[in-house]
């Protein structure tokens, strides 16, 4: 999480373009293009496109890479312990009723 934010900062993203002070990122709009590169992400599984800056890449790992820097710089610049939470809740996931197959398959069960 520290390197995403680390070289984000060092690309001027948490500074004013024109007078170069620090500023307070927008968490709806940070949210926002997280989102984006998941659009992205679709579309490139959907055309079955290669990255285009890297483009000995498929598109979807490129833009779901996107989004995971984006996710662990934003982390990092809350304070979130996002690593943490990921090991809780894929756990915890684990033993969800409603994520067993049995549970799934029958009515009223999640599709997806």
């Amino acid at each position: 999480m520290v390197i995403a934010h680390c070289t984000a900062s060092a690309a001027g993203w948490y500074r004013d373009p024109k007078t170069g002070e620090p500023i307070e990122r927008n968490v709806g709009e940070v949210i926002a293009l997280m989102h984006s590169e998941l659009s992205e992400a679709l579309e490139a599984f959907r055309k079955d496109l290669r990255d285009d800056k890297l483009p000995h890449r498929n598109g979807i790992e490129v833009e779901f890479a996107d989004c995971i820097i984006r996710i662990l710089d934003t982390s990092a610049a809350l304070g979130l312990d996002v690593a943490g939470a990921l090991i809780e809740k894929n756990r915890f996931n684990a033993q969800r009723a409603d994520h067993k197959l049995e549970n799934r398959a029958a009515a009223g069960g999640k599709k997806f």
